[in-house]
């Protein structure tokens, strides 16, 4: 009977077929290849990866671009509207201040004669002949029979927690209703004795009541109050 030995066979076969592998890795253009091979490989998954990671970048990017130009024309319109409502109060302000300096160039005149009117009620024996304004100067035209009576209704204006300021009285004493008792003489019935003023001061309706103007109000009258005692009429020039 043959006996034939498979195993040792097997075995050199199998070592034939890894030296012959050996022999070709180890050659230089084998290796040269296979590394090269190797290094291209690697160069396009990098480069595939860097590709793909930019497209993703840049529809992120664009996506942000979208939504920033989104909001910037909403705030541009917010702007818009921003403007033209500042624009509005800006015109409707004006027209308040307009109506208001209306009002009050209209009302100036009629408010003037209810102060002084006022203060004529608290003083009898004054005749205002003309009252005439111009911006702050009130100039007041009149006359009294007692000289007692002008000081008074000055008075009453001086200390007026400020509507009336800076007050000048100006008196003359005049005679009215003489009578010559003949053509042929000089003489002349008495007449009566009129004291004819005219007070300037500064009408200031916006500092009545205001502390400080109430403060000057008050020194000048202790001031005045002081100097009265002995204080002489006033006597006509």
């Amino acid at each position: 009977m043959i006996k034939i030995n498979l195993l040792d066979s097997v075995t050199e076969r199998q070592a034939g077929v890894s030296v012959a592998v050996e022999k070709k890795v180890s050659s230089p253009v084998t290796r040269l290849v296979l590394m090269s091979i190797v290094v291209f490989s690697l160069f396009v998954v990098v480069a595939g990866w860097d590709f793909i990671g930019s497209r993703w970048a840049k529809a992120d990017a664009e996506i942000k671009l979208a939504e920033q130009q989104k909001i910037a024309k909403n705030l541009e319109a917010v702007m818009k509207e921003q403007k033209e409502l500042e624009q509005k109060i800006k015109n409707v302000d004006l027209r308040i201040a307009a109506i208001k300096k209306l009002r009050s160039s209209q009302a100036g005149p009629s408010a003037v004669l209810s102060s002084v009117s006022e203060r004529l009620i608290g003083t009898p024996g004054i005749y205002i002949s003309s009252i005439q304004q111009q911006g702050e100067q009130l100039t007041v035209k009149g006359s009294s029979p007692k000289e007692s009576s002008v000081t008074q209704f000055g008075r009453s204006l001086e200390f007026s927690s400020g509507l009336f300021t800076n007050l000048s009285i100006e008196t003359q004493r005049k005679e009215i209703g003489s009578k010559k008792i003949s053509a042929t003489s000089d003489a002349k019935t008495p007449g009566k004795q009129v004291i004819e003023f005219t007070i300037r001061c500064a009408y200031t309706p916006e500092k009545a009541n205001s502390p400080d103007s109430s403060g000057v109000i008050a020194s000048k009258s202790s001031d005045s109050a002081a100097k009265d005692e002995n204080k002489k009429p006033v006597s006509g020039q």
